[in-house]
């Protein structure tokens, strides 16, 4: 890949996360194989932060945007709710889930049992 390809003059509009990635990835493959330049790692190095810095801000809105399925209503359409990024352990996001479960049980009890026969029975 030369040099210029994946960058955008300035001003102009930004490298889609795509393109940010596969330059990012050129950049650090050149840099591991050691033939480059000092002052040209630099430079490149640099890049790659910059690079970096815009997948990992792509990602982020991306994951905002996400949104979960919580149930189908009788009508057939998907009940959405957006993701919850603020739970941050394990523990946290298992509350989360099991509180999403909770309501949707809540709101039709048949979800609530498993039991297709009644209680107490396999068949």
């Amino acid at each position: 890949m030369s040099e210029a390809a994946g960058k955008k003059p300035d001003g102009g509009a930004q490298p889609t996360f795509e393109e940010a990635l596969a330059r990012l990835e050129a950049i650090v493959a050149a840099l591991e194989e050691g033939q480059v330049p000092l002052a040209e790692s630099l430079s490149r190095y640099e890049e790659g932060i910059k690079l970096l810095k815009q997948c990992y801000q792509s990602l982020s809105n991306a994951e905002r945007k996400i949104e979960l399925l919580s149930r189908v209503d009788s009508a057939g359409q998907a009940q959405c709710e957006p993701f919850d990024d603020s739970a941050t352990s394990l523990e946290e996001k298992a509350q989360s889930r099991s509180r999403r479960r909770s309501r949707s049980a809540e709101s039709d009890p048949r979800e609530a049992t498993n039991e297709i026969d009644g209680p107490g029975r396999l068949f």
